[in-house]
């Protein structure tokens, strides 16, 4: 009976690159057929994963397609993905740049099916899933949303396309249910986001001893876990995040740098004085000084 220690050093799930490790490991298929199960509300008896080598020509697109694109008994297709840190083009608390990704991708996925020759009754479905590490639907308070074509009234017009955000910061206070009475759902995302965590150690390996799938993805982890290839390509990953980041904060602040440059030399070719743009503006009056005298110098 596997127990993780208190004190082991365990890679993070929620870390997309780890999470797609996993899920694709030669020996995970048990894992990825009860995650995408779970997921799915169906059985499924077959995964075979269509994507197990990570791509290595674009970084940028590398970082927003570490998924797991498999496709299940019958026929039908989905891409599991991690998603843990908030999408760059998200400039609103609508989460607009993830959910317009997300419909992004699922309609690819499915229409990069063949369909020459084919009846279109005959397409398979279309599962677009993704653990995010942070809340998309505050109003909301089911840590799952599946969303599938409806009419206005919410009757089901087509079960073709389908989209599932599991919201992992929903679960906190699952978390103290007995592990008995917890869905298979729930382990799940309970595993993906503390793993990782000692403070909750006890109770993912109560969850180990009671779901045999737990388990052996934990056997996993701590296997990934203690190989420095994958902790390098996880900092390395890290720093490249990091430095994109700083580089759009970068940008960001010469660009209000360089409006309010402008505003103050417009509102100094007016007439107002130093005083009064500082005041309109909102900015200290030095500053307002030193960017008419730098505009004089060019001069």
């Amino acid at each position: 009976m596997l127990i993780i220690p208190p004190d082991a050093d365990i890679l993070p799930p929620s870390d997309d690159h780890i999470f797609k490790t996993l899920l694709t490991h030669p020996n995970a298929k048990p894992v990825l057929i009860s995650v995408v199960s779970a997921v799915i509300e169906r059985p499924v008896s077959e995964a075979h994963v269509r994507n197990e080598v990570l791509p290595s020509t674009d970084v940028e697109e590398k970082e927003q397609r570490l998924d797991v694109n498999c496709s299940i008994d019958g026929g039908d297709q989905v891409d599991v993905e991690m998603q843990c840190s908030r999408v760059e083009e998200d400039t609103s608390d609508n989460h607009d740049g993830f959910i317009n990704k997300s419909i992004y991708y699922l309609t690819d996925l499915h229409s990069s099916q063949k369909s020459m020759g084919v009846d279109y009754h005959k397409l398979v479905r279309t599962y677009q899933v993704t653990f995010c590490a942070y809340t998309i639907f505050k109003q909301w308070p089911d840590f799952v949303s599946r969303f599938s074509l409806r009419r206005p009234t919410g009757e089901q017009v087509s079960d073709q396309i389908n989209m599932v955000i599991i919201e992992m910061s929903k679960l906190r206070a699952r978390m103290k249910t007995p592990v008995e009475d917890i869905s298979w759902l729930e382990a799940w995302t309970i595993f993906f986001s503390s793993a990782d965590d000692p403070k909750k150690r006890d109770l993912i390996n109560n969850l180990i001893n009671t779901k045999e799938e737990i388990k052996m993805a934990s056997e996993l982890l701590m296997e990934i876990s203690k190989d420095e290839r994958e902790r390098a390509i996880m900092r390395s990953r890290r720093m490249f995040q990091t430095d994109q980041s700083s580089n759009i904060q970068t940008a960001e602040r010469r660009g209000g740098l360089n409006e309010r440059r402008n505003n103050v030399n417009h509102m100094h070719q007016e007439g107002f004085d130093v005083k009064t743009i500082a005041r309109a503006l909102g900015i200290p009056e030095q500053e307002v000084k030193d960017i008419v005298d730098s505009k004089a110098r060019e001069q």
